[in-house]
């Protein structure tokens, strides 16, 4: 639609909605995510109040007027700092699910993934893979816990913070 020609009212609608949802998207975020994106101070605090509500209709009512506030900026900063925020999500997912296939391979043996990681993380010890990694296929073996498997992970872990794998 062209700026010059007035929004309908289901267009309106919509676009509250949206608002909204937005809003509901920013109570939904952690104290420290949430300091991380710039906004008004009168809807910083919207939000402060609408994240300690906790019965339906007083949350719904404080949703509606965080979208009432919203209207008068623009939501592209608010809306791109959370699309950060999520992308930022999914690759620690990402990091983290190769960490554990990473583990996994090292456990059944996988010679491949100790040079895979040597590659992809500078600072890695081949000794202490080796070592690390037998002792959990040891551990795995007689079935008696998984201490050696969490200190694996701990160190795949310290490698990938220091190196991007």
């Amino acid at each position: 639609m062209d700026d010059e020609s007035p929004r309908s009212r289901t267009q309106k609608k919509k676009d509250d909605r949206a608002l909204q949802r937005l809003g509901e998207e920013l109570l939904n975020l952690s104290r420290d995510q949430l300091a991380a994106i710039a906004m008004p101070s009168e809807l910083a605090e919207a939000v402060a109040m609408g994240r300690r509500m906790t019965r339906h209709g007083a949350r719904r009512r404080q949703l509606q007027y965080i979208g009432a506030l919203m209207r008068n900026i623009d939501p592209a900063p608010i809306r791109n700092a959370l699309d950060d925020i999520h992308r930022g999500s999914h690759q620690k997912a990402l990091v983290f699910k190769k960490l554990e296939n990473w583990r996994e391979a090292l456990i059944e043996g996988d010679e491949k993934v100790i040079e895979e990681i040597l590659i992809q993380c500078p600072g890695a010890e081949r000794q202490r893979l080796m070592q690390l990694s037998r002792n959990a296929r040891k551990e795995k073996q007689s079935g008696k816990g998984v201490k050696a498997s969490r200190m694996l992970f701990r160190y795949l872990r310290e490698l990938t913070d220091t190196g991007v794998p």
